[in-house]
């Protein structure tokens, strides 16, 4: 087992992406720490997952929340020994339309949680001396432009970059930084995006989605367990020499 008895945080961890590394980690032999708004639902999924994972209520915008979380984490298993921000939410409309509300929420959920769960979670791992790995969740819409996608795209290429930044900072202390682009993953998240392409573009529910599925050169949407096994890589001994990367799990959509 590659990850075990080691402590894993994971920010947005009730469902999707988030649950699925949850339930990865889990297999690998470490003890997973669900850390996510909905509280019930994170607390099914612990529950389903088994004694090896615990729930916890954190919204990624209340800094004073991230700091007493990540403590209580600390002292209750010894450190945390990984940190996957994962939590994020999307909203889109054109330039001319965008709002400060949407502006605020996103930027607040998509970089500004994840830059303080960064800082948090370091310092322990600072503190206790035994290094770490922090996966920032980007997107490969923080590769590039999409003409109705301005505040998400842009939310995810600062992830890429505050990646790169972390990364050379932390890496004396031994704290390995990296990122995971996917692509479009099928879930409650593209159900919400299929909503939004509908509004704005004037298409049937699930027009979108298949268009897209169509488009991505495998021929299909991600799952979660397309991505999971990235995950367990870059957390595990195995990535020790890879800092400051963001990886594409895209099927083909951007190559780089």
């Amino acid at each position: 087992m590659r990850l075990k008895d080691k402590v894993a945080l994971i920010t947005g961890g009730a469902r999707g992406i988030g649950l699925g590394f949850a339930e990865a980690f889990v297999g690998e032999g470490a003890k997973v720490i669900i850390a996510d708004i909905d509280i019930e639902r994170a607390t099914k999924s612990a529950d389903a997952i088994g004694p090896a994972a615990k729930a916890i209520k954190l919204d990624v915008t209340d800094l004073s929340a991230i700091d007493t979380l990540v403590k209580a984490v600390d002292e209750e298993f010894g450190g945390i020994d990984i940190l996957i921000n994962n939590a994020a939410i999307f909203d889109m409309a054109p330039v001319n339309e965008i709002t400060e509300e949407s502006y605020d929420r996103v930027f607040s959920i998509n970089l500004k949680g994840p830059l303080f769960m960064m800082k948090a979670v370091s310092n322990v791992m600072i503190k206790r001396g035994r290094g770490g790995k922090i996966i920032n969740m980007a997107s490969q819409a923080g590769r590039r432009g999409e003409a109705l996608v301005l505040l998400y795209c842009a939310s995810k290429a600062a992830i890429i970059s505050a990646t790169q930044s972390a990364a050379l900072a932390l890496v004396k202390y031994g704290i390995n930084v990296n990122a995971i682009a996917p692509g479009v993953v099928d879930g409650e998240h593209w159900d919400v995006v299929d909503a939004h392409f509908a509004k704005w573009e004037g298409l049937k529910p699930g027009e979108k989605k298949a268009a897209v599925a169509k488009s991505v050169p495998i021929g299909r949407f991600a799952t979660p367990d397309d991505i999971k096994g990235l995950a367990v890589f870059l957390a595990s001994a195995d990535s020790d020499y890879i800092l400051a990367q963001t990886y594409n799990v895209d099927g083909g959509n951007w190559m780089s």
